[in-house]
Order: C-alpha cells, then structure tokens, then sequence
C-alpha cells in the first residue's frame, strides 16, 4: 500500500466525543478538509458507530472506533456521567493507542489529530507518536472565552454579577452558561467543560465552529493568545458554497425524520407564514414550560411545525394535535435544514444550542430563543443583542416563558417593525456565512492553511 507520507497527502483521524451534537459538525469539517487535499479516518466509540449507520455513506471517509469502556451500551449504561467520563479517560487513550500504531503498521500512518475539545487526553496520545494536535471546538467563540476563563482561575463560579470579558457583550449571570452560573447543578459537565482548556498551551492548532465576522472582536483576542482558526459553519455544503458534490445532508441522525410528511404540509403553506419549533435532541422541557409553548402557539393564530420526540409527547396538553390540526403540525422529528431552508419559514423558536442558531444563521431565519441550559444561554444574548436577529422572551419566577410572551414574540418577530429589522440583519449574516466558507473566504482560508501546514510536515 502506498505510504501516505510519499503520496504527499496528509492522514487526519478526527476523533469526535460520542453524541450527535459533536459528531455532525467533526463529520462537515472532515468532507472540508478532504476537499482540500487530505485524507480522512473519522474516529468515534464502538457503541456509537453501531448507532450511526450513516457514518459510512461517505466512501471518502474511513471509519474507525475506540472504546470509551462501554462498547455494549455507551453513555447510558454508565452508573453516572462521572463514572462514564472516569472509564473513558482510562480506556480511551489506550485504545487510541492501539489504533494510531494499528495504522502505522498497515502503511497508513496519520498526520494529525484533530479531537474533540472534550478529549483533551487525546493530545497526549498525538504527541507520544509525533503527531500534530489540532483541538476543535463544537461551541461558539463566545461560550469557549467564558470555560477559558474559568480554567485560568479569572471568572469566579457561580457568577452572581455582571461580567466584562474581553471582546464580548457585558454577561448577565442569566447569559452565562448554565454550568457556571449554577455549577452544583453540573459538576462532571463543568469539569469537562473547564478541563477543554487544560493543556491547550502545548497544541498546534485551535479550530473553532464559528465564523470570524460573527465574533471578530474575540476571535481576534483568541488569535493573540493561541493559534485559534475559525472554521465555521459546518453545515452542508448545498446550503452554502455548493463546492462540495452531493453534500445535502449531515449523513447522520438518532431519530427517524417524518421526512414527506413534513414537506408536503410545509409546500402548502404562504411565504415567511409559519413558525417552527424545536429543542433539538437532548433537551426536556418542564411541562409547565410545554403547555405554555402550547397555549402560546395557540393564541398566536400562526401555522407552525412543531418537534416534539416522543419523549416528550406526554407533556402536550390533551387532545392538542387534533384541536390545532387546522393550523399545527406536530411530529417526532424533521429534516431541519430542509425546514429552515423553505420559503414558508417565518420564525424559528429554538432553544438556541449551537448547530441550530449557526444553521438559522447560515439559512438567514430569525429566532425567538428559549434557551434550557449549557451554552444556550449565551448563544441567546447573541442572537438578540450582538446579531440582533431575535428576541429573547422573559421568564417567571418558575424559570418558565409564558403563552402571552410566546404569543408577542411571534407577532412582534413576524409582524412588527422590529421583526422586519431581524430579517434585514438576517439576511445579512446569511450572506456573510455562505461568503466565509466560499472560495478566499476566512474560513476558507483558514481550512486551506491548516491543510498546507500539514503537506509542509510530510
């Protein structure tokens, strides 16, 4: 077989943490990264690669696993999240070990790691073999400043007041991510979470799913003190430079999308007239906070598209899907980009996780954010105050956004003055995306000197 090393053509494992939050943007970035010249092994646990079947729909990319410990049940089957992240931490650099050496030996040897930024451990392995370590960050700029500067012992958790970071809005603690206003709630999370910044002084490159123009100030702070790219948004291709052949989709999903059934209803409804609604995969509401998203719904009078995974169908009031037939549809699971991508969009109300507000970012849609925990909080302010393509409704003293807030949100976003400035700024960030992963775009260029550095080290 020939070696890599003489086909100058540099090797990257990118190695994503288990769950599909983490894993579509690494599995993007590795489709960017072979557009440029380099070949790929996409690297995930055991357990996880026997859940993703999508993984290897891409000829492209390799697929290899590690053990995290728990090959026959992953995250689940731990006791806890810190039993699981203990027996990972353990298990997994050996196993990555074994497969960096498995790939030297059959002619194949890597160039580089690029993990996951709750992997820091796998650093230590790049380096035990002459590696290059290259970190990727799944959150945005913003939310890495406030774990970097908790790391470096200069935020002070639980934050009660106001903060001043550099680069960035003043934080409310109400804007800070969940784990550092209430760390009690979180202590593993926060743990990972700060510990992404443990050794970041020993690696070779930072790469961070954002896009330089929506975070300029701070990437530029980044930049002065590591070697921090931008390299986002990593959503498909067809979505916004159309360089890559047949890349529509992410190639990956835990739930089964009602795919016909949501375009159909979607194709029959007017121009910029329906709201639609998600909370991604992970979160669960309060049914307190599902009833008053229900009434708001309602009372609004819009057509909207609702996910609601079945998890989570028992909090809808009763009998609602057929009540609110005649303006609502209710499903499981969508296509979301497709969704967000149609002409009918009006609003999107999101609990804000990051893949979601850079794929309304990137297909220009505006939000209302009810953000639930870890970093939607700050995603949120961004989205109202530094893009300002959203609003951000209050909550109660239960923590909970009410049905008239929800209710004024939609018409002030679909109907007012202020909603029309949000589709002005949004289509402006739309162009801005699509311009940073086109041709010469910051990006773009990032991508390709990260490649070139690594064809210069062949």
């Amino acid at each position: 077989m020939e070696d890599s090393r003489k086909s100058h053509k540099p090797h990257c494992l990118v190695l994503s943490f288990p769950v599909q939050g983490h894993i579509n943007p690494m599995l993007q970035f590795s489709k960017r990264l072979i557009h440029k010249g380099a070949g790929v092994t996409f690297v995930t646990t055991r357990f996880m690669s026997k859940t993703l079947h999508g993984l290897s729909s891409n000829p492209s990319i390799s697929l290899e696993t590690i053990s995290d410990g728990f090959d026959d049940g992953g995250m689940k089957a731990a006791s806890s999240l810190e039993a699981y992240l203990d027996r990972f931490w353990k298990i997994g650099p050996e196993t990555l070990s074994e497969l960096v050496e498995r790939l030297i030996s059959s002619g194949r040897p890597p160039s580089c790691i690029v993990y996951n930024s709750f992997l820091p451990w796998a650093l230590d392995v790049a380096q035990k073999y002459g590696l290059v370590g290259a970190v990727f960050f799944t959150m945005s700029c913003a939310v890495s400043s406030v774990f970097y500067h908790c790391q470096k012992g200069l935020l002070e958790v639980p934050v009660r007041k106001q903060v001043l970071l550099p680069g960035m809005p003043p934080l409310e603690p109400q804007d800070m991510p969940s784990y550092v206003s209430d760390p009690e709630s979180y202590p593993a999370n926060l743990g990972v979470l700060v510990g992404q910044f443990s050794n970041l002084d020993k690696v070779d490159w930072v790469l961070c799913n954002t896009v330089y123009e929506l975070e300029q100030e701070l990437v530029d702070w980044f930049m002065k003190v590591m070697p921090f790219r931008t390299i986002g948004p990593t959503v498909p291709s067809s979505y916004l430079d159309n360089r890559l052949e047949q890349d529509t989709e992410y190639g990956l999903s835990i739930f089964q999308p009602e795919h016909d059934t949501t375009m159909k209803w979607l194709s029959t409804k007017p121009k910029g007239s329906v709201v639609y609604v998600s909370f991604g995969s992970v979160a669960e509401l309060k049914i307190d906070q599902m009833q008053e998203i229900a009434m708001g719904l309602k009372r609004s009078n819009r057509y909207f598209l609702w996910v609601v995974r079945s998890s989570e169908e028992d909090k809808l009031p009763q009998d609602y899907a057929k009540e609110t037939a005649q303006k609502g549809l209710i499903v499981t699971w969508c296509p979301q980009l497709e969704v967000l991508a149609h002409e009918a969009l009006g609003l999107f109300l999101t609990h804000c996780g990051w893949n979601s507000t850079l794929e309304a970012l990137t297909l220009g849609v505006p939000m209302m954010a009810i953000p639930q925990w870890t970093d939607q909080p700050t995603n949120a302010k961004h989205i109202m105050d530094v893009w300002k393509m959203g609003l951000r409704p209050p909550v109660d003293e239960r923590g909970v956004v009410r049905s008239e807030d929800i209710e004024n949100c939609i018409r002030e976003i679909m109907e007012g003055e202020r909603g029309k400035e949000m589709r002005e700024n949004a289509g402006k960030w739309r162009k801005i995306t699509k311009e940073a992963v086109s041709e010469g775009g910051s990006s773009d260029r990032n991508i390709e000197e990260f490649v070139a550095s690594l064809i210069d080290k062949l």
